[in-house]
């Protein structure tokens, strides 16, 4: 399996072309090219994993996850929690 640079830096591509890139970061780490569930896409801070993904599925993503915060069901991992069932974490008050 290869393509993960591709969708990557067509990611980056996109997101430079719409005056994204200072707002929204796509990060060079991840799987890839060697992920069980193929090429691989997380966007934090809520934690959704794309699997899958292809060069095709970049604009969907960008317009309905990056833009109007909505998931891409169809794109989502298998038994992945949908964003009303994140785990919340404790906030540490430092004074």
């Amino acid at each position: 399996m290869r393509g993960g640079v591709e969708v990557r830096d067509r990611l980056k591509a996109e997101l430079t072309a719409r005056g994204l890139s200072k707002t929204i970061r796509a990060n060079n780490a991840g799987c890839l090219d060697q992920c069980e569930y193929g090429i691989t896409l997380v966007v934090y801070p809520e934690q959704v994993w794309y699997g899958h993904v292809t060069v095709a599925d970049i604009p969907e993503i960008i317009e309905k996850h990056l833009i109007g915060g909505e998931v891409v069901t169809r794109l989502l991992l298998p038994d992945q929690p949908h964003l009303g069932d994140r785990r919340t974490f404790p906030v540490l008050e430092v004074t």
